[in-house]
């Protein structure tokens, strides 16, 4: 799937400094409104204006899989990230910390997960080190995959361990959650439901979403979401066979999409580890900043994280994992970095309201009233910092989320995009007394311009033209 990688840049702009939208009334249905492309668009690009959100979008690009498909180890024609992953993490290293590992899991299958995303591994063009940036991220995947799928089992057990392998050289034992097998039909809770989900990414009958692959990809939003993503914006392909996740290199790859995808407020794994990411004040204040640490926030930090899970079990293997993986493999720690989250709020207890410096990344419906607009509706959406089957990243989801939003709220009109909607013009105003707006609503006692002179209401009305009917009264 392509994401996008572009802002418009010139935004169309209401005397009150708010986005001018027009909602004209739809001949072809009765009571809805038709709302123009670029206004939209221009809506969209003032939301996302940001340059974190081209960044993120960048990040989320693809090869296609035909090309991921014929990446092999050495090969000549491999990407460049490819050849970066082959040069600092070579086969001898990945055989080396998969001794235990299921077979599903092989070092070409590791290579085409990379493939699939250019960032990760990927080139930087302002003096930062890419090669140890993606050591540094190998490593630190390798040390969840130790956590998520490794096999936990004790050196001096000769019996289950008769190699001596450390514990972080267990990684990738499972390639599906243990307890469950293909044809079984779980987790799918939610499954069938009328909702947003269920529409978007609607749950095959029979089929299972467990965990699955490196990052133990579970539930049918997640198999959705990814599915689009690898393939070029086809839910369905991993919801109708799951299996796949399991069973070929997407059982890779769906971590590396986990890795580069940022779950707002959270941050992508990848821009903690490349240090794009800026943590905002609250971030600051809660302790959250550059560090191993932070990736376990963003992973599983609501059980992990905080003072009362300073000795759990789960994270403190991550970073025993990581700590003795890091020496290793020599990778330097900074001053400003810290592998435990024990003195981290976690994420979701991290308390956001009123912040303007965090930025969110999925779309939902705008309940704000708007006075100026038919039945003071916002014919807009907004960036929310929950999941919703809309996302900032994805070009076209902000058209989709106003569009089916409103057609699927019954309380509100329902709306379609056109290009190039023949909006009324606007009087300047007149005497200091604003234009009359024919989609604006107006109550009793309001005043407007109109062709040079001044107008007042008589009682509510929107639509009806000053000087036409008895609406309005004309003033001296």
């Amino acid at each position: 799937m392509q994401y996008k990688n572009w802002l418009i840049s010139v935004l169309v702009m209401s005397s009150s400094g708010a986005l001018a939208i027009h909602p004209q009334p739809d001949p072809d249905n009765p009571g809805g409104y038709l709302l123009d492309r670029g206004e939209v668009q221009a809506t969209e690009a003032a939301l996302t204006a940001n340059p974190m959100y081209a960044l993120w979008a960048d990040a989320l690009q693809t090869r296609s899989n035909v090309l991921v498909e014929a990446i092999v180890p050495d090969a000549s024609s491999n990407p460049d990230n490819v050849k970066r992953a082959e040069r600092v993490f070579p086969q001898a290293q990945w055989e080396y910390l998969t001794q235990m590992a299921a077979p599903e899991y092989t070092y070409t299958r590791f290579l085409r997960a990379i493939g699939k995303f250019p960032a990760f591994c990927g080139d930087y063009t302002d003096g930062r080190d890419a090669d140890a940036i993606c050591k540094r991220s190998i490593i630190t995947a390798f040390a969840h995959f130790a956590q998520e799928t490794g096999g936990h089992i004790a050196k001096t057990n000769i019996w289950d361990n008769p190699l001596g392998l450390e514990e972080w050289q267990q990684a990738l034992v499972h390639v599906r959650e243990m307890g469950w097998s293909e044809g079984q039909a779980g987790y799918t809770t939610g499954c069938g439901q009328n909702d947003w989900q269920n529409l978007r990414w609607p749950c095959s009958p029979g089929k299972g979403y467990f965990g699955r692959g490196a990052k133990q990809l579970s539930y049918h939003f997640n198999y959705g979401a990814f599915s689009e993503v690898m393939y070029d914006g086809d839910a369905t392909v991993l919801l109708n066979n799951p299996g796949l996740v399991a069973d070929s290199w997407l059982n890779l790859a769906s971590a590396i999409w986990f890795f580069l995808t940022p779950q707002a407020p959270k941050p992508a794994m990848l821009h903690v580890i490349d240090r794009t990411w800026v943590p905002s004040q609250r971030e600051v204040d809660a302790g959250i900043g550059y560090g191993f640490g932070t990736t376990i926030n963003i992973i599983n930090g609501g059980i992990e994280c905080g003072e009362q899970n300073r000795y759990k079990g789960q994270p403190v293997n991550r970073i025993r994992y990581w700590q003795d993986l890091a020496d290793y493999y020599q990778i330097p720690i900074q001053a400003d970095e810290l592998n435990t989250c024990y003195q981290q709020t976690p994420y979701g207890s991290l308390n956001l309201s009123g912040a303007t410096d965090v930025l969110y990344t999925n779309w939902d419906g705008n309940w704000q009233h708007f006075a100026d607009r038919p039945g003071g509706y916002s014919f807009e959406c907004q960036l929310v910092g929950y999941q919703t089957a809309y996302s900032a990243l994805v070009p076209g989801d902000y058209e989709k989320c106003v569009s089916n939003f409103y057609q699927s709220h019954a309380n509100w009109p329902a709306v379609r995009v056109v290009d190039n909607l023949d909006i009324p013009p606007t009087d300047p105003p007149a005497n200091g007394t604003p234009a009359w707006e024919a989609g604006k609503v107006y109550n009793n006692g309001d005043q407007v311009s109109y062709q040079g002179a001044n107008y007042q209401a008589k009682w509510w009305t929107q639509g009806d033209t000053p000087g036409q009917g008895n609406v309005w009264e004309l003033l001296p």
